[in-house]
């Protein structure tokens, strides 16, 4: 063999030993700690002030819905700080004695404590959020359930106060799932807080208005929400917190993800009537529940939720759900 053939040898021996390499580069996931751990989970101007408003790390994916419907099309919402990734669990959800107080355990059972803050005192200007956990214990309670002691910051959003708080937050055990109890105290502040004139003016403005008001997509695509429908947005995370309260388990983490439709009914008893449809976020399953719920208020008897109607996954159905 010639010089010649023997470097062409050589060439195609080194091509074919050659191989390439695949560098797979994973997806960034926010790890942050959460803080409403709602908001909500939803980027408004409100939102981006006001962190516990909306999981401000986290990406909501909505599910798109028709324009009959009121929801949203491939829209993403920010949510409110979001707690560590569900993947890489570092603490046993039932572990008992004391928590640590960034981890999940503690966390969700002090986002309780949020719904039940706003089930009981919030409004279109009261707006409650958690800002931080600051120590927790766990322990079983027989065979009835566990109870957690929770030292918490609480965030009454609209006005910007923040107050430490004491909690216990009692999850039952048994085969047919029952709502947390909740027990605040040290919280004498926060629940002095005067909203009455703002809610007053909002109460007249809309009892006595002619054309009743609806709105879709709160935020919007844009985490955008027109001034004078942030009262109404507020008032639909109460509404929900009712829900949110009643569905939480130690294995859940809810925020409000958006309010896909919301319509003021006629007034009836003095009370504000509203038809709602929303979307919740459970950070822990990823899921986004729909809801349609039916609530009233006024200034001087809060909001009282009439109805709750949970709606098919679109997955589940052949046509996406309407709301009236």
């Amino acid at each position: 063999m010639g010089l010649r053939g023997v470097i062409v040898l050589v060439v195609l021996m080194g091509t074919t030993w050659s191989f390439n390499v695949t560098t797979i580069r994973p997806e960034a996931v926010s790890t942050d700690t959460f803080a409403h751990p709602e908001t909500t989970e939803e980027t408004t101007e409100q939102g981006r002030n006001n962190p516990e408003l909306m999981n401000e790390d986290r990406t909501v994916h909505v599910p798109a819905l028709t324009d009959t419907s009121g929801g949203v099309d491939s829209q993403t919402t920010e949510a409110t700080k979001g707690a560590v990734a569900e993947e890489e669990p570092v603490e046993d959800v039932m572990a008992t004695g004391e928590l640590n107080p960034s981890h999940y355990p503690a966390q969700r059972a002090a986002k309780v404590v949020q719904h039940y803050l706003n089930t009981r005192y919030g409004s279109p200007y009261k707006l409650f959020g958690l800002k931080q956990v600051h120590s927790g214990n766990a322990e079983d309670v027989a065979d009835s359930g566990r109870k957690y002691q929770l030292d918490i910051s609480v965030h009454e959003i609209i006005s910007d106060t923040k107050e430490n708080c004491s909690a216990e937050v009692f999850f039952p055990r048994g085969v047919k799932q029952l709502s947390p109890q909740v027990q605040v105290s040290s919280c004498e502040e926060l629940l002095k807080i005067d909203a009455n004139s703002e809610e007053e003016a909002l109460y007249h403005q809309y009892k006595t208005n002619k054309s009743l008001r609806t709105e879709k997509r709160l935020p919007d695509s844009y985490g955008h929400i027109d001034p004078e429908m942030t009262p109404f947005w507020h008032l639909s995370i109460v509404a929900s917190s009712f829900i949110m309260l009643n569905e939480s388990t130690e294995n859940t983490l809810y925020n409000v993800a958006q309010v896909a439709n919301i319509t003021q009914l006629t007034t009836e008893n003095d009370q504000l009537k509203f038809d709602c449809h929303v979307l919740l976020h459970d950070m822990v399953s990823q899921e986004i529940p729909q809801w349609k719920l039916l609530f009233t208020w006024s200034p001087a008897g809060g909001v009282k939720v009439l109805h709750t109607e949970q709606l098919p996954h679109l997955h589940d159905c052949e046509k996406h759900p309407k709301t009236n």
